[in-house]
């Protein structure tokens, strides 16, 4: 994703409006609990991106995935970081060596591990 957090939630947004009106900026800012002015502004880049609930609530809004919503942003959500916390040495190596791997190598990575018989 190149666009930054706000220009991305603004054309995903406006996308959606395009075909149902309950996606104004008004209506979407009101199912997040936050001001619509608030919401203008961060798409616009004024603000910076909202809390990782809010950014969450805004992602089931707009049905995107919300850690790809969460990452746009710069943040990583409270669960991954527990999850890293718990052993930082093995998962700060994992990411690192996965870096630079093809996607399709790590999409059979998390195959085999969400599948595999421990």
């Amino acid at each position: 994703m190149t666009k930054s957090f706000g220009a991305y939630v603004r054309g995903r947004r406006e996308a959606r409006r395009a075909h149902d009106p309950r996606f104004s900026l008004r209506q979407v800012a009101e199912r997040i609990g936050v001001e619509p002015s608030y919401l203008s502004k961060v798409e616009r880049g004024l603000e910076a991106p909202p809390s990782e609930g809010k950014i969450v609530a805004l992602a089931h809004v707009l049905g995107e995935d919300p850690d790809v919503l969460l990452a746009a942003a710069g943040k990583v959500s409270s669960d991954l970081q527990h999850i890293i916390r718990q052993r930082p040495r093995l998962f700060g190596e994992l990411l690192r060596q996965l870096r630079a791997a093809p996607d399709r190598a790590v999409e059979r990575l998390v195959r085999e591990v969400r599948d595999g018989d421990w």
